[in-house]
């Protein structure tokens, strides 16, 4: 008898403990979903909700994307474990985690309300300008599928006119360059042909002044010195020729007076 006692609380104790596992695993399963078909190939800034004033995106940074992800159906639906967003970024792919703090990308899971347990909202910041190509999520119930919320677009850095400017200035530095040929005005300072004049006016200087030494009132003297001998020989002529005709009439006189 006692031993069949033992086989029987063995065995409603074994079935207890089955009926608690099979209670519980319900609560411990995850599975799998899509991303809603709809919501693929999105962009924060071209999305047909979009929705800036919500509070998690007070902390985007100007040039990121704000997304939020829900999860409907209720307390079936459980909540987030995780999620895997692809996106494209215009040269390539890149995939999220959901959550991830060891990654560029700031996140966070919220819950839904005051119920601590199931957390139905995901937000994630990205860069401007990425497209949501696919995603999927762990949740800890079941449900179809999970939803992008609402989004708030930034402003790339691409967009910002700021490198126009930098072109400008580089080429402001070629007018200034340009002044160097005005410094080419140097040869022009070869007045060292207008200087080649002033040999050539010492050199007509030179004859201008022979010929003014012959024509001028000093360079007369050589002349009149020539002139002066003639008047003096021909004054001597004269002289003498006075004299023998004084002396010829003396001679006259006196034979006339004898």
């Amino acid at each position: 008898m006692a031993h069949r006692r033992r086989v029987v609380r063995a065995a409603v104790s074994t079935a207890a403990v089955t009926a608690c596992l099979a209670l519980a695993t319900p609560a411990w399963a995850s599975s799998t979903i899509a991303i809603n078909p709809d919501h693929r190939d999105e962009t924060a800034g071209g999305f047909s909700t979009r929705d800036c004033a919500d509070p998690r995106f007070a902390d985007r940074p100007a040039d990121h994307d704000g997304w939020h992800f829900i999860l409907p159906g209720g307390k079936d639906s459980g909540g987030f474990e995780s999620l895997t967003l692809t996106f494209g970024t215009g040269t390539g792919e890149v995939t999220v985690t959901v959550p991830d703090a060891d990654d560029a990308y700031p996140d966070a899971l919220y819950p839904a309300g005051k119920n601590e347990d199931r957390l139905i909202h995901a937000y994630l910041f990205t860069p401007a300008g990425w497209t949501l190509l696919d995603g999927s999520a762990v949740i800890t119930g079941t449900a179809g599928k999970f939803n992008l919320s609402h989004t708030c677009g930034g402003t790339a850095p691409s967009q910002s006119p700021s490198p126009s400017p930098s072109p400008t200035t580089s080429e402001s530095p070629q007018p200034s360059e340009s002044a160097s040929p005005s410094a080419s005005a140097t040869p022009s300072e070869s007045p060292s042909p207008s200087d080649s004049a002033s040999p050539s006016a010492p050199a007509t200087a030179s004859p201008t002044a022979s010929n003014g030494g012959s024509g001028g009132g000093e360079g007369g003297l050589p002349l009149t010195g020539v002139a002066t001998t003639s008047i003096a020989l021909g004054g001597l002529a004269l002289i003498g020729g006075g004299a023998l005709l004084m002396l010829r009439r003396r001679r006259d006189d006196i034979t006339f007076t004898s």
